[in-house]
């Protein structure tokens, strides 16, 4: 087990990875910018070391002063947490040259599944289902025309190299395709750097559900069962649940068993997750994530394992410490993405919170790393927090949510929280009955 782990991060991902190396009996060295020098993570870390100014490019996701941090305090692993630099692959590779451990899967894999056409590739020769599409980047117009000609309209334009949602275009007529790929290649260039795009079928009302995997490196991998992160707005996931409303027993363990087998057939180590859409009883594989995801809580909740103690004992060179008989699902757990966001606009609500409680009790988590006083700055992501609830069944868990949205203070800045007080209260929700495209319809008539 490492003695020492630098976290790459902020944040409530970073204050997470601090409370399991705390409990794993391992020193913490905590990075931050000039904006986040009062930030809780820095504040509870055995070290901190100040990275550069407020701009991420400058300081956390410039790995050379990462490099320089490790080798000042003598951490021997770093964990990426999610976003920054937990799928960059010469970041792994760098951290491998110094001897420094990178807490995550090797750098061969996350490449792998950097690139979308690739990762399509690799699941299709490992038996998993996928979108009907392109068999690789497309590069012509006309080539364009004939594989949606093939597959069908709706036509989805996807980058390569994207995630997020960006370089995503949808096309349902010839006419729009032309049209969709100049602006899906356009915006992959400016936001990936690489314009490369390929087709899938636009599927009309899928669910969004994905598998939490855990895998050793060394031949053994389970999988955690599923989520549901269908309630979207612009690809960007807001309210996720496990398990999902829409699978039975058998659908789950089928799906599960694909994707482990799968896991174990590459020797992945550490956590990832493998996303579906899901419609009319049929999984379609679209990417899968190399890292920690925001939702793994609701994960945790249902199966009492402690996801990042797993990708940190992996990482150190263990077994898992678990088998698929091992894994018991208990419950239903629902995240909601508190965002310091207008609840109607989503503009950003940077500023000083005033006044700051969260709610308590029985199968209630919170994970954020902020409090009264603190300054959220205007430069990184909006989320402050994720209210996670656990009950016997659905309905308990959103009962529970209902009462704790009505605990939750956050004052002096606008959030989200107004946002899934009416959520919890729709009809459709209550009975599970929404797709990807519900929320942004709900919206839309909300306005």
């Amino acid at each position: 087990m490492f003695s020492k782990v630098l976290i790459a991060n902020r944040g409530e991902i970073a204050l997470r990875i601090l409370r399991a190396c705390k409990e794993l009996g391992i020193q913490t060295v905590a990075v931050h910018s000039t904006a986040d020098a009062d930030a809780m993570h820095v504040r509870l870390a055995d070290e901190s070391v100040c990275i550069g100014p407020p701009s991420a490019r400058d300081s956390y996701l410039h790995i050379p002063a990462l490099v320089a941090a490790c080798e000042i305090t003598g951490a021997e692993a770093v964990h990426p947490g999610y976003g920054f630099l937990s799928e960059n692959a010469r970041f792994a590779d760098i951290l491998q040259a110094h001897g420094i451990a990178f807490v995550g899967p090797s750098p061969e894999h996350i490449r792998l599944m950097g690139d979308k056409i690739e990762a399509k590739r690799t699941a299709v020769s490992l038996g998993i289902p996928v979108v009907p599409g392109s068999d690789g980047g497309i590069e012509t117009d006309a080539e364009a025309h004939r594989v949606a000609d093939e597959i069908g309209y709706p036509v989805l334009v996807k980058a390569a190299a994207g995630g997020g949602g960006r370089g995503m275009k949808v096309a349902r007529t010839p006419a729009e395709l032309e049209f969709a790929l100049a602006n899906a290649r356009a915006e992959a260039q400016s936001a990936f750097g690489d314009a490369s795009v390929y087709l899938e079928k636009y599927l009309a009302t899928p669910r969004h559900i994905e598998i939490q995997v855990l895998g050793d490196g060394q031949g053994n991998a389970i999988h955690l069962g599923e989520r549901d992160c269908s309630l979207q707005r612009r690809h960007q996931k807001v309210w996720e649940e496990a398990r999902s409303p829409a699978l039975n027993d058998d659908a789950r363990a089928e799906i599960g068993e694909t994707v482990a087998a799968a896991m174990r057939k590459m020797r992945y180590s550490g956590a990832g997750t493998i996303e579906f859409l899901y419609e009319n009883g049929a999984f379609y594989f679209i990417e899968m994530n190399t890292r920690l995801q925001v939702e793994h809580p609701v994960t945790e909740m249902i199966t009492g394992i402690d996801i990042v103690h797993e990708q940190i004992r992996v990482a150190s060179g263990s077994t898992l410490s678990l088998t698929q008989d091992d894994v018991q699902f208990d419950g239903h757990a629902i995240e909601c993405r508190i965002n310091a966001e207008d609840p109607r606009t989503f503009m950003p609500s940077p500023g000083r919170i005033s006044h700051f409680h969260t709610p308590g009790g029985l199968g209630v988590r919170v994970d954020s790393a902020v409090y009264q006083g603190y300054l959220i700055p205007p430069y990184y992501d909006s989320l402050i927090g994720k209210l996670i609830v656990h009950g016997r069944n659905r309905v308990e868990c959103l009962m529970r949510l209902r009462r704790c949205l009505d605990e939750f203070v956050v004052d002096g800045i606008n959030t989200t929280i107004p946002l899934f007080r009416q959520l919890v209260d729709h009809p459709d929700i209550a009975d599970g009955s929404y797709d990807i495209h519900w929320l942004e319809a709900y919206l839309a008539e909300s306005t």
